[in-house]
């Protein structure tokens, strides 16, 4: 049921190269500033950044349709902005402020967006997981056509909560695809030295779930199995799963010094396989853009995360009867 690929056979449009390069560079600005302002004192609790990963996120948006849901765990921010959430909106959450996507009151971890159907960020590990099929069991109850991408890494990959909802999804034929971030070292343990089957994208064999591997750090194979795995879905034929393979650069939180790796293997990444590089490179090898371009989509970003940055510092922080407000969902009235 599993097959492994890592060739990418589609060629791509240089207007959409160059939307998925800008959609990059905004995760990965995004991310330093916030990694600036936690250092500044401005961002407290956790923090789990993105940086290195941004192939991932904007390969599978570019593969998913208006109406398609996401759900992921804590690492968090990059898939909020790859489905169109506002910067300003997410950073003022970050920040703790009332400007933020939950008035402040879920931080880093904790951003939701109905309207852009995005069902946060989550703390516990893989416990998204589950709530992520069940998503896909409201489409499919609906008979809507959606699907439904569940985020979770190699770490949660070990998780029991995961293989029930692997025979759940298989039994009922959900239209989820499990989406495997592998970064190689989930919370802080490499994958060799914590899990007893290195290709995570087997796992769903014994529920007769179908699988393969993919190279994280080149967005456009990330979209072309991303198209497969969701033709599967839309087609009724039940859950997929994607082992994207890719790699963080931060530690796994803001307080992680990321003493389980070596500088140089973190160097050497950046400089041989970096997702962002990748596209520039594609970019300016097709004459699709000039450096000077590539330079002022960047400025264009920066000033973006910078008034994102502004805006949080500006919003206040949410009154103190916010504490009560939210803590029970009000049921539709009928006819509503």
């Amino acid at each position: 049921m599993a097959a492994r690929t890592t060739t990418r056979k589609t060629n791509v449009a240089a207007e959409d190269l160059k939307r998925y390069y800008r959609e990059m560079l905004l995760i990965r600005r995004f991310e330093e500033k916030a990694g600036q302002l936690y250092g500044m004192g401005l961002i407290g609790g956790f923090c789990h950044l993105y940086i290195g990963q941004e192939a991932v996120v904007v390969g599978l948006a570019a593969a998913a349709e208006d109406g398609d849901k996401q759900i992921t765990s804590y690492r968090d921010h990059g898939h909020m902005l790859a489905t169109g959430m506002d910067p300003r909106g997410v950073m003022a959450e970050l920040t703790g402020r009332v400007g933020g996507y939950s008035k402040g009151k879920g931080g880093s971890m904790h951003m939701f967006s109905r309207e852009k159907n995005f069902y946060g960020g989550h703390g516990i590990v893989g416990a998204q997981v589950p709530i992520g099929a069940g998503l896909a069991f409201a489409d499919q109850y609906k008979g809507n056509g959606r699907v439904t991408f569940t985020y979770f890494g190699d770490g949660a990959a070990n998780q029991g909560q995961i293989y029930e909802t692997f025979n759940m999804a298989a039994l009922w034929k959900l239209p989820v695809i499990f989406v495997i971030e592998n970064n190689r070292y989930a919370m802080g343990t490499a994958q060799k030295r914590s899990t007893s089957t290195p290709e995570l994208y087997t796992r769903g064999a014994a529920f007769g779930i179908p699988g393969e591997q993919v190279d994280g750090m080149d967005v456009l194979a990330v979209k072309e199995a991303g198209e497969k795995a969701v033709a599967h879905c839309r087609a009724g034929k039940g859950p997929y799963i994607l082992e994207v393979m890719t790699y963080r650069y931060r530690g796994h939180s803001m307080s992680d010094p990321a003493k389980y790796r070596t500088r140089d293997e973190v160097q050497q990444v950046r400089e041989t396989r970096d997702c962002i590089e990748h596209v520039r490179s594609l970019l300016l090898q097709g004459k699709h853009a000039s450096d000077d371009d590539l330079k002022a989509i960047d400025k264009e970003i920066r000033a973006v995360v910078n008034e994102a940055a502004e805006f949080s510092k500006d919003s206040p922080e949410p009154p103190l009867e916010e504490l009560w407000t939210d803590v029970y969902a009000e049921a539709d009235q009928p006819g509503a």
